[in-house]
């Protein structure tokens, strides 16, 4: 009896893909490769030679041949907990974006839309309705996502969001990294500078003490917060405890991406309007930036953001759905190959992005992200011959089987654990 056999093992994967830090292609690519998984952690990883050691009578085996083995994908941008649906204005702007046509034509948009579709909503419902979204993530290759709360604008229903991510981890094999976005705008019966009192003083400390959340996050903008207002909410949020980052640069660039270096934040989300230099202060201070391929293509947007100067000036780029009611997208593959096509990244750099940046975009990457002895097991297998089909393969959704925790989490198109 070998000491300490392997409980599962993927072998001869056409390509598998290690997505580790300094990879020279980025993926890290192993053909005819193989990896070892026991107590929920990656035992090895290499050739056939590396884990047959590891096998004896009671190993699963399984045969990735024809296959690519690769880390589950890692979607660290979501707004994926919310009610309701804004079908008629995503309808309504695939004709035109004239916004006094469209109040003209009473078509309700924005944000106070699906505010009210969930302030109200029992959380039940609430739960449910996200947890559809959450469980197609799944069966699309996610073992790790991130879900802020900000469509309530008030305690109750910001703390219900939360719960809601709690309950979701709990009873989903999924890993939940819950973000508090009160500062997503301000609530629409109040002004801006007596919400911003509310929320240092009253939000954030409760918020804090329930430790539902691990960050706060703000929308950095023109018309929303500035620069040195998201300072000040951030660094409250900081002191009870959740760490800050920032949606910055997406329809302007007002300084959020330097405050994001300056605090050394998590991350700095969208970027289109970032310019060099504030890209070359976040790579310099460590802050991971996040592009969304999803929200420039469903809003058709003014300046899709351009992932070349950002490679230049250093930076590491997680990248995500950011599933919400503006953009309706489970599919990190499809995603991908948006980037792909739409940002013309490389398959090599838009999959890095998906696992490995993205868990830096968590600080998760010294467990989650890659395929490296003593990382979690998070594993997918995908029925493809090449990496690059991710990309190629429009719409498909090509995952085979989930490995999660170092267990099989979905098998045959269908959740299993």
């Amino acid at each position: 009896m070998i000491k300490k056999a392997a409980d599962i093992v993927i072998e001869n994967a056409a390509q598998l893909l290690t997505c580790e830090k300094g990879a020279a292609d980025c993926v890290g690519l192993i053909k005819n490769g193989a990896v070892a998984v026991r107590d929920g952690r990656i035992a090895a990883v290499g050739g056939r030679d590396e884990v047959a050691p590891l096998i004896d009578t009671a190993t699963k085996v399984i045969d990735a041949s024809g296959k690519v083995v690769m880390p589950g994908f890692v979607d660290c941008h979501t707004h994926v907990v919310f009610g309701g649906t804004r079908v008629e204005e995503y309808c309504a702007r695939l004709e035109t974006d004239d916004l006094d046509e469209l109040k003209r034509r009473g078509v309700p948009m924005g944000i106070m839309v699906t505010l009210s579709a969930t302030r109200g909503l029992p959380v039940e419902e609430l739960y449910e309705q996200s947890a559809r979204r959450v469980r197609k993530m799944i069966l699309s290759g996610t073992t790790t996502l991130e879900s802020k709360s900000g469509y309530s604008l008030n305690i109750e229903g910001e703390m219900r969001q939360l719960e809601i991510n709690r309950m979701i981890a709990e009873k989903l094999p999924v890993d939940i990294s819950s973000t508090f976005l009160g500062a997503h705008g301000w609530a629409p019966e109040m002004e801006k500078e007596t919400y911003m009192d509310m929320l240092i003083g009253e939000m954030i400390p409760e918020v804090g003490r329930s430790g539902l959340a691990e960050a706060c996050d703000i929308w950095c903008d023109a018309g929303h917060y500035e620069k040195e207002e998201c300072r000040r909410i951030l660094e409250a949020g900081r002191e009870y405890g959740m760490e800050p980052k920032i949606h910055a640069g997406a329809y302007s660039y007002v300084g959020g991406e330097d405050l994001a270096a300056e605090m050394k934040m998590y991350s700095a989300d969208h970027l289109n309007y970032t310019p060099v230099e504030a890209l070359e202060k976040l790579a310099a201070a460590g802050v991971a930036g996040v592009v969304l391929p999803g929200i420039d293509f469903a809003v058709n947007h003014p300046l899709f953001f351009d992932p070349r100067p950002m490679f230049g000036a250093g930076l590491e780029l997680g990248m995500a759905t950011n599933c919400c009611p503006g953009c309706w997208c489970t599919s990190m593959p499809f995603i991908i190959s948006l980037a792909c096509r739409q940002h013309r990244m490389s398959p090599e750099r838009a999959l890095r992005a998906a696992t490995y940046g993205s868990a830096c975009a968590l600080k998760r990457n010294d467990r989650i992200g890659s395929i490296e002895a003593g990382k979690h097991a998070d594993i997918i297998i995908l029925d493809i011959p090449s990496y690059e089909d991710i990309a190629y393969r429009l719409g498909e959704n090509p995952v085979d089987t989930v490995v999660r925790h170092g267990k099989i989490s979905v098998r045959n198109g269908a959740i299993v654990a």
